[in-house]
């Protein structure tokens, strides 16, 4: 019973089209599809050396953390 010949392979793909359908079948390889590739890209986007933040994108930063900071010291005066 170790190894299936083609023909138990062949029945198996049968009885899968027939429950599941072709067109779910079709949204499940394309899923997986596009699955992989998003791996892909994030494991070389990953594998990339960083680069320094340019000075356009460091103001932005500073700013961003300006707007969120609160003064404790302005709070417990008044």
């Amino acid at each position: 019973m170790g190894s299936f010949s083609i023909w138990h392979w062949l029945v198996v793909l049968l009885i899968v089209v027939l429950v599941f359908g072709t067109k779910k079948l079709k949204n499940i390889g394309s899923d997986l599809g596009s699955a992989v590739k998003g791996f892909k890209d994030g494991m070389r986007d990953g594998s990339a050396p960083e680069s320094p933040p340019t000075a356009a994108a460091q103001v932005g930063q500073d700013k961003a953390a300006e707007k969120t900071t609160i003064d404790v010291d302005a709070k417990t005066k008044s």
